[in-house]
């Protein structure tokens, strides 16, 4: 069973609320709090065939856009924005989302990750929000630090001249600085769970001022033990009008609670059958008997087509420990996981993004949301304990429509 997480601790607002109107290459968590910081014991381990799928051929997933970015029923203005960002047409979720949420319909949307999700929801609530005040306010709800920063760099780079803003709180982060963010309007306030509902516990954050809701990587939100708090926070936004949820799987355990947060609501899914990415070859390491896992990992991470390799532990200390013996061999490598401050980690994703590092080490913290190019390969150096976990920790590469390896050591 997946550990559970929570987010960090943590802070009046102004807001206003308007009225409702194959072969392997061979080298020389659920719902409700977290109980308790230990880890459970594993009671069975997934096949390691699970592990193993060719990528398609790109001409089998490839999806065909209705219309181009200048086409959406957008504004003018937020075209413009996305058109400099390099977008030319719109992704299949993206696509086929956009005009149930600019009509303000509930949406729950299943597509792998990698697919947009967030300019899914960014873009059409966007386009409500220009030319007016802070009034129509959204809430977007993500499960982790890194994903919370990345909507809201997002946010930022597509509504350049367009006089929006969004606040971003989430733990780690000094509370005198959210205390101070909370003394200006925003149009859309991102954040984790557990900072968020720290907020309004001390009267800083009123729930009853946003009428949109956007739960991100829901599925996720639920592993880490976070439905008290999403249901806490509902309860607490009297004025709801809309509901937006977006995941990359979907389980019969959501169903309760999907049905008690969406009045009926557009169903989008873009998975087309497949559980895992289309376009990322996969395949498993297996450690024999005597063999150095370790030394296995270095011959794979010293081959020139491992350019930038994103390898996953299954603990903090795991990560370290391996991060401690790959600095020592002089790899270019980074770590981030729960016990890392928040500049920390942020420095190490920076550095990693911009190729300043080879080698990024993670725990699952980094299997969800965030948006890395050009990752050329995930290494499972500790396999993971579910499913849904392996699916979002192979989904940092293969992103965008290009092609990406994965492979993952079992014994």
């Amino acid at each position: 069973m997946q550990q559970r997480i929570r987010e960090e601790q943590t802070t009046k607002t102004s807001h206003y609320k308007k009225p409702k109107s194959s072969s392997s290459p061979r080298p020389s968590g659920r719902s409700g709090k977290p109980t308790s910081s230990k880890k459970k014991k594993q009671t069975a381990e997934l096949d390691p065939n699970l592990f193993i799928k060719k990528a398609a051929k790109k001409e089998d997933v490839a999806y065909t856009a209705s219309r181009k970015i200048a086409d959406l029923p957008v504004h003018p203005d937020l075209v413009a924005n996305l058109i400099k960002k390099g977008f030319e047409y719109p992704t299949e979720i993206q696509d086929k989302s956009i005009e149930a949420l600019i009509d303000r319909r509930d949406l729950m949307g299943i597509a792998q990750t990698g697919t947009g999700k967030t300019g899914a929801f960014l873009i059409p609530l966007i386009d409500g929000l220009i030319g007016h005040k802070p009034e129509h306010q959204v809430l977007v709800v993500v499960p982790t630090r890194e994903l919370a920063v990345q909507v809201e760099m997002e946010f930022k780079s597509i509504t350049k001249g367009l006089n929006l803003f969004c606040s971003c709180f989430i733990g780690g982060v000094n509370l005198n600085r959210d205390l101070n963010e909370l003394r200006r309007k925003s149009h859309i306030v991102i954040g984790t769970p557990g900072r968020l509902i720290d907020l309004g516990r001390q009267r800083a954050l009123n729930f009853d001022f946003f009428d949109t809701l956007v739960l991100d990587e829901f599925d996720r939100l639920l592993d880490m033990g976070f439905q008290k708090d999403i249901q806490r926070m509902v309860k607490a936004m009297g004025h709801r009008e809309h509901t937006i949820l977006f995941s990359a799987t979907e389980e019969k355990g959501q169903k309760q609670l999907i049905e008690e947060l969406l009045e009926d609501p557009v169903a989008i899914r873009v998975s087309n059958g497949s559980t895992t990415g289309d376009n990322i070859d996969q395949e498993i390491i297996r450690v024999g008997e005597g063999q150095n896992k370790l030394e296995m990992l270095v011959g794979m991470l010293q081959q020139p087509e491992f350019e930038k390799v994103l390898v996953f532990a299954e603990t903090k200390r795991g990560v370290s420990g391996l991060y401690k013996k790959l600095k020592n061999l002089n790899f270019k490598v980074e770590q981030i996981h729960g016990d890392k401050s928040q500049n920390y980690r942020l420095n190490a994703l920076n550095a990693f993004k911009a190729g300043k590092i080879k080698i990024l080490l993670a725990t699952d913290v980094a299997a969800r949301g965030l948006d890395i190019t050009e990752v050329s390969h995930v290494i499972n150096y500790q396999a993971p304990r579910s499913m849904d976990a392996y699916i979002h920790r192979i989904g940092r590469t293969g992103r965008a429509g290009k092609s990406g390896k994965a492979y993952t050591f079992v014994n």
